[in-house]
Formats: structure tokens, C-alpha cells, sequence
């Protein structure tokens, strides 16, 4: 099989298998417990949360560790009293807008930030938002089909001096862009190891100094009061080694993305495929595109039995048959926007793995 949806998932790095292997195995104290082998666990928790500050340039107590980026972006959104003003995008992932509708049923006066075309926050529309003085606000960094990066850092300054609380999930961002969280003005950050190429059923949210949450779970002191339960060591080890190994790799990695990318992009034109949000900044990994009176689902299914991976969209939302929520925000026609297919790239992607992907695609559409 030729993988090509990273974007859904990364395979566990080698390296990271080694160092959790010893927490699966041999190390199985409770981290909370006082004598050695807890001890043990608890300094290797510790470790973690230093490599993973270092990945977002924090200091390790603003790091709290979750099971993913969906439980965080859920803990930033627990804080939210009722009949507060919250601001989120049209392109957010599932994660944000369902817990968000369910504020709505409960009160909470909810503002949609639109995007224009390519996909990026239309500022008129953030204007008509920020004039009914939010709160809270949540704005994605990256999207997870486009790969659209954002420009946080205005948006979030300019609600800071409003006095809002701004949370931005960075999951797909992290790990394939430099990320400082001080630079974006947010005071809360959702990221994830399983996208990192670390495990599944690892998160944080990295939180701003001073800022007090609500929690989701209760029952223990684990993670400064805010996140109850004995903690997951070998995931946190491993969450902690994979973001110890992209920051020292990220650069190779980019370049590498970067390289694929364009000649995916080569094979797709000559296909006469639209490559969404194509003319503003992504993901060095990330190429959304749909081709005229083709059904993406379809195509996928087709794709699979040739051994290549693709996603139709978000992995938290496929499967609906309806077209992603992202493209209708961007106002792409409902035809074309069910046919799109996300490609996600790897660092273990080779230009053969391309080359042979445009083939299949010609094949499967008779393009050859």
C-alpha cells in the first residue's frame, strides 16, 4: 500500500516505539506513586513535557496532556460560561463546531468568521464578529483538508485588545510548520501525536500563564487539577520523543513536502484537476483536489483497490456523503466538492509513490 493520508493519521516512528516500549513492558509504576518504579514514571512524564514545550516554545508547565487534539480543543471549550460570545470560522474541525453547537442549545451566542475563496478569514466578516465583542474565540491554524495556514497572529491580537480568550487548534500545523506559541497571540493551542508521528490517544493543550480552565474530568490532582486520571506514560513518552524528532527534522522534512507536493501538482494539472486554495500558503504536505463529474467517494474506493491511501476529507467527518463543510464555506459548487480527494503526504513518500499515484489516477479515469 501506498500511504498518502497523513493528514488523518502518521505511522508510529521507530524511534518512538523504542522509547515507549520500556513503559509498556518493564516501567509500569504509577506516576502518582512515591516509590521508584513510580517515580520513574513520573520523571519520564516530565521529560515529555519538555520535549513537547520545546516543539511550541513554552515553558513545560504550560504544557497539559490530553488523549488528543479532539479532548483538547474540548477542554479550551469547556471554560465557556453560558450566554458568552463566542467567534469561530466556517472551516473548523468537528471537534470545535460540535461541542460549539452544543453551547448554542445551551445559550451561548455563537458568531461565524466566513472565508473567501481560497479559504482564507474574510476580514469584513471578522470585523461584523468582533463588533458583537466575543469572549472566546477559537480559529483553526492549519485546515485539515486544504492545509490552509492562517495568519493567527493578527486575528488573535486584535481580539486579545477586544479581551477575549483565543484558542487555536494547531493539530495539523504542528510538526509541519515552525510553531511558536507566544508569536500567534492565542492563549490557548491544541496539537496531537498521532500526527507527529507519535501515538494514537496523545494530545495537549498548551495554555498561556494565568489562564484558569474548567475541567472536563474529576477524580485526581493529575495535570495541575485540570485533566483527572492516571496518566497514559508510554503514549506521553512517546508523544514526547516524536516531537523531540520533528523539531530537529522538520527542516529536511519541509523540503522534501515541498519538493512532492509540486510534482503531484504537476501530474494533477495534467488531469485538468482544481487543486483547492492552490494560490495562497498550506501545509508543505497537504493538496486538496476534485476533477469535474467524478464522485470522490467513489474514486477513493477505486484508488484503495489499486493499494494507494487517500482520504475524501476529514477523517472525523467522512463517510456522510455529503460534501465537506470546508469547500461549501468556500463556496466551491456541491458537484465539484464531492469529488475532492485529499492527498497527505509522509516523510516515507517518494517521488515513485507520485508518479505511480498520477498513473493510477489516469488509469481509473481513462486519461491515459
Amino acid at each position: 500500500m501506498v500511504y498518502l493520508d497523513h493528514n488523518a493519521t502518521t505511522p508510529l516512528d521507530e524511534r518512538v516505539l523504542e522509547a515507549m516500549l520500556p513503559f509498556l513492558k518493564s516501567f509500569y509504576g504509577n506516576p502518582s506513586a512515591l516509590y521508584r518504579i513510580g517515580r520513574l514514571s513520573r520523571s519520564a512524564i516530565e521529560t515529555a513535557r519538555e520535549q513537547v514545550a520545546a516543539l511550541v516554545g513554552v515553558s513545560p508547565s504550560q504544557v497539559l496532556f490530553t488523549s488528543g487534539g479532539t479532548e483538547s480543543n474540548n477542554l479550551a471549550l469547556n471554560s465557556i460560561e453560558s450566554h458568552s460570545g463566542l467567534l469561530i470560522s466556517s472551516i473548523e474541525h468537528p471537534s470545535i463546531t460540535e461541542p460549539v453547537e452544543r453551547l448554542r442549545n445551551r445559550s451561548c451566542s455563537v458568531d461565524i468568521l466566513a472565508v473567501d475563496k481560497n479559504g482564507i478569514f474574510e476580514r469584513e466578516s471578522f470585523e461584523r464578529c468582533c463588533a458583537n465583542k466575543p469572549n472566546f474565540a477559537s480559529l483553526i491554524l492549519a485546515n485539515n483538508e486544504t492545509g490552509v495556514i492562517q495568519s493567527i497572529a493578527e486575528w488573535a491580537g486584535f481580539l486579545r485588545e477586544q479581551g477575549a480568550v483565543v484558542h487555536t487548534d494547531a493539530v495539523q500545523a504542528a510538526g509541519k510548520i515552525p510553531l511558536a506559541f507566544d508569536s500567534l497571540n492565542v492563549h490557548l493551542m491544541s496539537i496531537s501525536g498521532h500526527k507527529i508521528y507519535g501515538p494514537k490517544g496523545s494530545g495537549a493543550l498548551i495554555v498561556e500563564k494565568g489562564i484558569e480552565l474548567e475541567p472536563l474530568q474529576l477524580g485526581g490532582g493529575q495535570e495541575q487539577g485540570y485533566r483527572a486520571g492516571t496518566e497514559n506514560v508510554a503514549a506521553i513518552v512517546g508523544f514526547g520523543k516524536a516531537a523531540e524528532l520533528v523539531l530537529s527534522e522538520m527542516t529536511q522534512w519541509r523540503n522534501q513536502m515541498l519538493d512532492l507536493r509540486e510534482l503531484l501538482e504537476q501530474g494533477l494539472a495534467e488531469l485538468n484537476a482544481t487543486i483547492f486554495s492552490q494560490a495562497v500558503e498550506r501545509l508543505p504536505n497537504t493538496v486538496q483536489f476534485g476533477i469535474d463529474g467524478v464522485d470522490g467517494e467513489m474514486l477513493l474506493m477505486q484508488l484503495d483497490k489499486k493499494g494507494f491511501a487517500v482520504s475524501s476529507g476529514s477523517a472525523c467527518a467522512s463517510g456522510g456523503g455529503m460534501p465537506s463543510p470546508v469547500l461549501t464555506a468556500m463556496g466551491v459548487a456541491r458537484d465539484l466538492a464531492k469529488s475532492a480527494l485529499r492527498v497527505s503526504l509522509g516523510k516515507a513518500n517518494t517521488e515513485a509513490d507520485i508518479a505511480d499515484f498520477v498513473k493510477c489516477l489516469k488509469t481509473i479515469l481513462n486519461r491515459t
